[in-house]
Order: structure tokens, then sequence, then C-alpha cells
């Protein structure tokens, strides 16, 4: 198994937060708890990881006051979830970066195992979770979940490459290397796990347990 203490973490908080009013969305209280501080706190329940740091890109003293590395995006303009993968890949000191959003409070505490065990069991250079959600039609499907990804460092330069050609999708991006799909849908897994809040009616419905 992958060393925990081999993988950095990386909490993305640093978009625009356009469909919350263009609040600051990591900083928004879930169960009186700043979003990102709850994932921070997730993330360290859990374990499975050493390092643990935040991506931001504004308000960073607020952020710095939850105690760990606060990693503003190298691109400007908030260019979305790939800039602070490439933040993290540029920051990161271990072999290993899981990317997790602010936004999904209930993200699984065993996460970054799995992710791990099935990285390494595929001899991949990425690993993506995915989980169930209701389709339009009314039916379960499996959708990946592009944010919460293992990454092997060595991924640097290619995706510096790549954004800098004007790529901005991660499903794009992750197509190009070996990439596992890691399914969280076992007996006893949260359905709503990966439920994230985009607006702020969501996050409260969240907060109530009916998402």
């Amino acid at each position: 198994m992958i060393d925990p203490q081999h993988i950095t973490a990386l909490i993305l908080a640093g978009g625009r937060g356009t469909r919350m009013g263009g609040v600051d969305k990591g900083l928004q209280p879930f169960n009186g708890v700043p979003l990102a501080l709850h994932t921070l706190q997730r993330l360290q329940q859990g374990g499975g990881t050493g390092r643990i740091a935040i991506n931001v890109n504004r308000n960073l003293a607020s952020y710095q006051a939850f105690g760990v590395p606060v990693w503003p995006d190298g691109m400007a303009d908030y260019a979305g979830p790939l800039a602070g993968f490439l933040t993290g890949l540029e920051h990161c000191k271990t072999p290993y970066l899981l990317t997790v959003p602010c936004d999904t409070p209930l993200l699984p505490l065993d996460l970054a195992p799995r992710l791990a065990q099935a990285l390494q069991a595929g001899h991949a250079d990425i690993a993506m979770a995915s989980a169930p959600e209701i389709g339009k039609n009314g039916q379960t499907e499996m959708r990946t979940q592009p944010v919460f990804c293992l990454l092997h460092v060595s991924l640097l330069s290619s995706l510096k490459q790549f954004t800098q050609n004007g790529g901005r999708k991660i499903d794009h991006w992750t197509a190009l290397h070996h990439t596992v799909d890691v399914p969280f849908n076992l007996p006893g897994d949260d359905i709503h796990a990966f439920y994230n809040a985009n607006s702020l009616a969501e996050l409260r419905q969240l907060e109530s347990g009916k998402p």
C-alpha cells in the first residue's frame, strides 16, 4: 500500500462561488463550521494522508487561521479546478497529491486509502472517484467525480503544458493518462457522500440531511 505520509491532500476552495452569489464558498457555514474547515477536519478524521493544504484565491488570512498551508493559484482569473491541481502539483513535496473540493462536506472518510489502493493495483497515474447519482430519467447511474483525484506528481509537466495550451476540463486532461475509476457504491457507502452544494439553498438542504 501507498504510505499515507506519501500523499498530500489539497482542498480546492479557489473558485468564484458564482452560483452562490459570488460569496467565498469555502467560508460558508455548514453546521456552524466553514465548509473548507469542515472538509479539512473530515480529511484529518479519515486519515490516509500526510500534509493537508488549501487552494484559495481570496480571504487568505481567514484560511490561514485553519492552521494549514494556503496555496493560491499561479494562474490568473480563477481558472478553475485544474488551476488548483496545477498549484498543488507545483507545491507538493510527496509522490502523490489528493484533490478534493471544499463543497462536499460528506466526503468518504476512507477516500484516500481506496483511491490509493486502486491506483497501485492498476499501476495507474490517476485514480478518480465515481459514485451513484440519480439521472434525469430517475434511474440511478454511476458518474465520475473528477475533482476527487489521486495524482502522481510526475504529471506536473503534462498538466502545465495542457493548461498553457488553454485546456481547462479535468476529464480532457485525465483522459491523456492511465486513469482508473474507483466506484464508491459498496454496501455501507453513503449515497450522499459526493453531494456538493452549489448554492446556499443546496447547502441548507445538505445541513438538514435532505439533499
